[in-house]
């Protein structure tokens, strides 16, 4: 569950830079009673990158680019010697060396899961806004593209594994910055303890799990970071209770790290059996990798060049990022009247399917409404900037004159 978020989601623990797991949404006023979880019929795990007509398929409630397909299968979590790999390698090694033989390991589940695994078995509400196109990428009215790793937790506990550790990359329809980007990488992880075990320890299960859940994450966060401070804050998830967030004094500042909790019993006694209790966590890989390489950018975790490539290697988490070189960005503005199709997602969405990774971020820069009128203006800054050369006023004056004519004309406003 990611902390910070621009929107409210209830993502089950994600990772944006502020942590794409276990997104915090807003806790209730009140308490209500969690809603029984249907079981899906078991069905075959698939595996690999989908073809391209399996996620833009033509239906009426398909959002999904070609900028995003072709991110689908680079599975940067995969490589050894990358920093999303080496990230999960070492997390990896850190529980079995905690537990040994325990966790079992997953990184190659399908992207492509059913709304009813992404949304439903996590309890996320009907009505919440993580469910909207806005937020998510639709293959169809059933179907998308996994919005977190806690997708899969239900059908792997189904599949009877009581200890699983889950990575892969995730999809989001998001703001354009240095710290987000539209695909990205988390980690699920769920243990389960039987009525014997807490039995003999004299303890109530509940109890027992936090105070496991509790020692394994603070042990993480210092296996990665060295000897930090780490505190916890009280959190509200719909599929964890208690909830909880891990933050560690890192660099003089305080840092979230991941989002945890006590598993709700309803999912678990849904999906593995009854008289078990479990906790999970979920944590994003890019957050954890910027802070501890110094990465500036997360773009950069895409790039192909050498310069940056080669400055990691499996198994070496002591590697600090050095910039070879800061090329200079370009901006343009672009003000407009706004109009009900206008939502700020859809536009940053625009804006990389036509600029791509040339684009460094979108950014509102001023906003007023028209008293006579009751129109309501925007005017957005666009900054454009290469990780590997300098850019042309030729080539983001081309890249501009679409921009601007594909938001007039999808998002139906009137430029200014």
């Amino acid at each position: 569950m990611p902390s910070c978020p621009r929107s409210v989601r209830a993502s089950a623990f994600s990772g944006r830079v502020c942590s794409r797991a276990f997104q915090p949404v807003a806790r209730p006023s009140r308490v209500h009673a969690v809603a029984p979880v249907s079981v899906a019929a078991p069905v075959e795990l698939k595996t690999g990158k989908p073809k391209r007509e399996d996620v833009i398929t033509g239906s009426p409630d398909n959002n999904v680019s070609d900028y995003i397909y072709e991110k689908m299968g680079v599975d940067l979590h995969r490589q050894a010697d990358h920093p999303i790999g080496i990230i999960k390698q070492a997390i990896y090694d850190y529980f079995e060396k905690r537990n040994p033989g325990m966790f079992k390991t997953f990184d190659d589940r399908y992207p492509i899961v059913t709304t009813h695994a992404n949304f439903d078995e996590v309890l996320v509400p009907k009505d919440h806004i993580s469910r909207s196109p806005n937020d998510t990428y639709y293959v169809d009215a059933n179907t998308v593209l996994r919005c977190h790793t806690s997708a899969h937790q239900a059908e792997t506990l189904r599949a009877g594994h009581p200890a699983f550790l889950v990575t892969g990359d995730v999809y989001r329809r998001d703001s354009i910055d240095s710290t987000h980007y539209p695909v990205f990488h988390q980690m699920e992880g769920v243990r389960v303890f039987t009525e014997a075990e807490w039995t003999a320890a004299g303890a109530d299960p509940t109890a027992m799990a936090e105070k496991d859940l509790k020692d394994a994450l603070e042990g993480l966060a210092k296996h990665l970071f060295g000897d930090v401070e780490c505190r916890w804050i009280d959190a509200y998830f719909p599929f964890t209770n208690p909830s909880f967030e891990l933050e560690i004094f890192f660099k003089g500042k305080w840092l979230e790290v991941l989002g945890c909790g006590v598993m709700e019993q309803v999912i678990l006694d849904a999906n593995y059996k009854p008289g078990h209790k479990a906790w999970a966590f979920g944590l994003g890989l890019e957050r954890l990798a910027m802070v501890l390489f110094d990465v500036p950018d997360i773009r950069l975790f895409w790039s192909g060049d050498d310069r940056f490539l080669k400055q990691f290697k499996a198994g070496d988490l002591s590697a600090r990022f050095k910039p070879y070189s800061k090329f200079p960005s370009c901006y343009k503005d672009m003000a407009f009247w706004v109009s009900p199709e206008f939502s700020e997602n859809n536009l940053c969405e625009l804006v990389r399917n036509i600029g791509g990774d040339l684009v460094e971020e979108v950014t509102l820069i001023d906003n007023f409404t028209n008293k006579k009128t009751g129109r309501t203006s925007n005017c957005y800054r666009i900054v454009y900037r290469s990780m590997e050369r300098s850019l042309t006023d030729e080539e983001i004056n081309a890249i501009q004159d679409k921009v601007r004519q594909q938001t007039a004309d999808v998002l139906k406003v009137e430029l200014r």
